[in-house]
């Protein structure tokens, strides 16, 4: 398999996206989660290889702030739901008419308030996401904002200290992403009858930060679980993360 090919494209208010491609067929669009990138939730583990090999394109932005993307300080560059501006003016970019959609974590999140914002993939994919979390970002966003306000104060011990060790490994930009935060909407249970396209609800076995997931599966119109092995953020290490995704999405 080739490595990717990345590409530089325009999301909302001309914010430059790093945008990763991989593969040759069917578009398939892939969010990644927060504090995160599109390298290490879809292009490390082999995720997007699997899904390149079922016949696929994987098309992998590093999300606003995150990644190889711009991260302005302005906080006039993070209106409500700018992920999803970014996701359909990235669709509309690269002129997506005909394509799959998924997202883990915060990029779930995203995938499913796109498909309410207009977005109409054949299917959909969401990965670590439970229910619950679609609804209640505020306590999620408020861990998280307590984590970068104390960056420096977090010891070892602490419950914010593992997001504090994946944000300097990652090098995230902490006043972009604490901008970001304050951005994202939440999406109410009733709301997600309207997310009619066939869904795989993809989750850890051991993963219960955004609630249930086969409780999301249940609540979808057309939607299956399918349990992996790891935690929220084991999972998308695991070869059975991408295997589910590549046979869901070539059935």
């Amino acid at each position: 398999m080739t490595a990717p090919r990345t590409e530089f494209h325009e999301g909302w208010g001309g914010a430059k996206l790093a945008v990763h491609r991989l593969g040759a067929g069917r578009p398939v669009l892939l969010l990644h989660g927060l504090f995160s990138s599109a390298g290490v939730n879809w292009i490390k583990f082999g995720t997007a290889a699997r899904i390149a090999d079922a016949g696929f394109e994987a098309i992998m932005p590093d999300l606003r702030a995150h990644g190889q993307s711009d991260a302005p300080h302005d906080p006039a560059a993070y209106p409500e739901d700018v992920l999803v501006k970014d996701a359909l003016a990235l669709v509309a970019g690269l002129g997506l008419a005909d394509y799959d959609l998924g997202g883990f974590s915060l990029g779930a999140r995203t995938s499913v308030r796109s498909v309410l914002a207009g977005l109409a993939p054949r299917r959909l994919v969401l990965g670590g996401m439970g229910l619950e979390g679609l609804a209640g970002w505020a306590r999620r966003s408020a861990f998280f904002i307590d984590a970068i306000d104390r960056f420096d104060e977090i010891m070892r011990g602490d419950r914010a200290y593992f997001a504090k060790s994946f944000m300097k490994t990652q090098k995230v930009d902490r006043v972009a992403t604490r901008l970001l935060l304050g951005s994202v909407d939440d999406t109410p249970p009733e709301a997600i009858a309207h997310v009619t396209m066939p869904t795989l609800v993809v989750c850890g076995a051991e993963d219960r930060d955004n609630g249930s997931a086969p409780r999301l599966a249940e609540a979808l119109p057309q939607a299956r679980y399918a349990e992996v092995p790891g935690t929220h953020m084991t999972s998308v290490s695991q070869r059975q993360f991408g295997d589910a995704i590549a046979e869901f999405l070539a059935a």
